[in-house]
């Protein structure tokens, strides 16, 4: 493994013109090197070449000449080609102090660097030419050199430039001369265009999946419009797996390639250098090394600029079953349990139904979804459901209808207008009713996070507007806004900061009409900490929760990580549910707690102390993410 890893060091410095690092064993490192003369990148760069060797495998007489030969060839990446070295060996051969003469470095005599073809006129071919940080008369560096290299080379598969070639690529060192003539001729040849799409094994309308494509046909080549195309596919939940590729030759020719020709690295990752953005459980089946890829190209015509691109995937499972179970101080234990259906037809349609069991509530409902043009943006949604609550003084059986129009734009904020019926037959505070409801509304949400299991940075934003009126049949006329904001920052990599504001209200001239699915409450594990849940509110004569026509809550966190995947937390939450809202009215509690980040989410103990109850203490559990 030692001598492997010596070697393959040795082997880039003579290919690439030197590397500034080294892969080096733990086993390697008990040879002492002390370095004089130097400092720095030139210093670290021979302490790296050198503290790889093993002194056990060389006479005294070869060892000096390894180490001369090591710290020459670490000094040329950095422009120096004739140091004096002078070598004192330890007893016993276990370490070497080194004194080093850099002598002068080569400078830069001669530098051109050339670019042919399509990409002269690419702004990032140009920018990456312009921004080479050595002059003529600077000193030779060979990292930048080969930077550009790479980066060119990147470039070209990025964009579509497939027949690129270096048409002459020297590094002329002249190290008598201190001199060095550096000579790049890149040719880009033509930028393929993105051609016709062909798509295999799909169930559903082809027309609705090439509505999808983030780019226009005839468009130039982008890598990453095709990763985007992957991503959105798989977004969908049609599918179980996606491949979408630019089709590089006859599918034959690529299939008769032998192993030696095909890469561990996916065809992604060897186009751009990055990684392929995450597509959850899409299959890409694109393991093609870049040498494949260019050898292919040559095979086909010359003149040819369009490329087309294949899209072949599997249809995803037609119906899948999810049972969870968990636990609340809120509401105790509860268990839901989702039968999804990702397609019911071959225009994508879906299907969604959710039983949700708790002591306090029990609800069953359902969501029927039609994608439009852009099913991950533009879509109708019909909702249907019937939910069961008996919790405090609140009695209630309701069942409810919803259409919807929904968008989502490119800022992440999503747009639903609706028109929702509701026939609820309620007990509130010991009043009873039956009401049936027609209203319209608007709802703007946005959440965006950051490592969704335990996000280190995230935010979410909800406001619905809804207008209820007895001019079309209503039982009751109101205008309703309810509205909420959360975040969560990072200082460091050790604290952690939780906030939060919520804010609703209800205009109306007869609230006894208006249910309790309607009316604010505050309380509980995600409210006011301190206090049961649902339980803040304005009471009626008989002393009982009535619901209040307004909300206003606020929370602030901090959390600090004790070890590993425990965090402790302090938190301070205001706020309730009134009629009128004023200062005094708040109601505050404050607390400590546990988090731990378990494999299934984080789970969250606390103590709160509500600030009116001197002797109260109320212990909140929940699992689960923020938001």
């Amino acid at each position: 493994m030692d001598n492997c890893c010596r070697g393959k060091a040795i082997k880039q410095f003579r290919i690439v013109s030197g590397m500034s690092l080294l892969c080096i064993s733990s086993s390697l490192l008990a040879f002492d090197v002390q370095i004089d003369g130097v400092e720095g990148e030139v210093s670290d760069n021979i302490s790296a070449y050198t503290r790889a060797i093993k002194a056990s495998e060389f006479t005294e007489a070869r060892l000096e000449g390894e180490i001369r030969r090591r710290v020459a060839e670490a000094m040329r990446p950095f422009g120096y080609y004739e140091p004096d070295i002078d070598l004192t060996l330890e007893s016993g051969n276990d370490g070497v102090s080194i004194s080093v003469d850099p002598g002068q470095p080569v400078t830069i005599d001669v530098l051109s660097l050339q670019l042919d073809g399509d990409a002269s006129e690419d702004s990032p071919f140009i920018s990456a030419v312009d921004n080479f940080p050595l002059e003529q008369g600077d000193v030779l560096r060979h990292s930048p050199w080969d930077s550009l290299v790479s980066r060119l080379s990147t470039l070209a598969l990025e964009r579509g430039y497939f027949n690129w070639r270096f048409a002459d690529r020297r590094m002329e060192v002249r190290p008598y001369l201190n001199s060095a003539r550096l000579y790049m001729h890149f040719d880009s040849g033509q930028r393929y265009r993105f051609g016709d799409i062909h798509i295999k094994g799909s169930h559903i309308e082809p027309e609705r999946l090439e509505n999808m494509r983030p780019f226009e046909l005839d468009a130039p080549y982008l890598a990453e419009s095709i990763a985007e195309y992957n991503q959105r596919l798989s977004e969908t939940g049609w599918f179980n797996a996606v491949s979408v590729r630019p089709r590089l030759t006859d599918p034959a020719e690529l299939m008769a390639m032998t192993p030696d020709e095909h890469s561990a690295s996916l065809w992604w990752q060897e186009a751009t250098g990055r990684q392929m953005p995450d597509t959850d459980s899409t299959t890409i089946n694109a393991n093609i090394s870049v040498d494949a890829v260019r050898s292919a190209l040559r095979l086909s015509p010359s003149d040819r600029v369009s490329m087309p691109i294949d899209i072949s995937v599997q249809p995803a499972d037609r119906h899948n079953f999810e049972i969870g179970v968990g636990f609340a101080s809120d509401v105790g234990p509860r268990m839901s349990f989702s039968w999804q259906q990702p397609w019911v037809n071959r225009f994508g349609h879906g299907l969604d139904n959710d039983l949700y069991v708790s002591a306090p509530e029990q609800r069953l409902s359902g969501e029927y979804t039609i994608p439009l043009d852009d099913p991950l943006k533009d879509s109708y949604e019909l909702q249907y459901g019937i939910k069961h609550e008996d919790d405090n003084d609140t009695r209630s059986l309701e069942g409810s209808l919803q259409i919807a129009r929904r968008w989502k734009f490119d800022n992440d904020w999503e747009q639903t207008i609706y028109l929702r019926t509701t026939y609820e037959d309620f007990t509130q505070g010991g009043e009873s009713d039956k009401v049936w409801l027609l209203y319209p509304g608007v709802q703007w949400t946005r959440t965006r996070t950051r490592e969704q299991r335990f996000p280190v940075w995230g935010d979410r934003q909800r406001l619905s507007i809804d207008y209820s009126d007895t001019f079309y049949g209503s039982d009751a006329r109101f205008l309703r806004v309810d509205g909420e904001t959360q975040w969560i920052r990072m200082i460091g990599n050790d604290n952690r900061f939780i906030g939060g504001v919520g804010l609703g209200a209800i205009e109306t001239d007869d609230f006894d009409r208006i249910p309790p699915s309607l009316r604010f409450f505050a309380g509980g594990d995600r409210s006011v900490r301190g206090y049961s849940y649902e339980s803040l509110s304005p009471l009626n004569e008989e002393g009982r929760l009535r619901g209040g026509q307004q909300r206003l809550t606020a929370s602030l966190e901090y959390q600090r990580r004790v070890k590993n995947s425990w965090w402790s937390a302090a938190f301070v939450d205001t706020g309730d549910a009134f009629d009128d809202w004023g200062p005094d009215n708040l109601k505050t509690g404050a607390g400590l707690g546990v988090r731990w980040i378990s494999p299934v989410g984080p789970i969250r103990l606390d103590v709160a102390h509500p600030f009116d109850h001197e002797d109260d203490w109320r212990l909140h559990f929940s699992i689960g993410p923020e938001f």
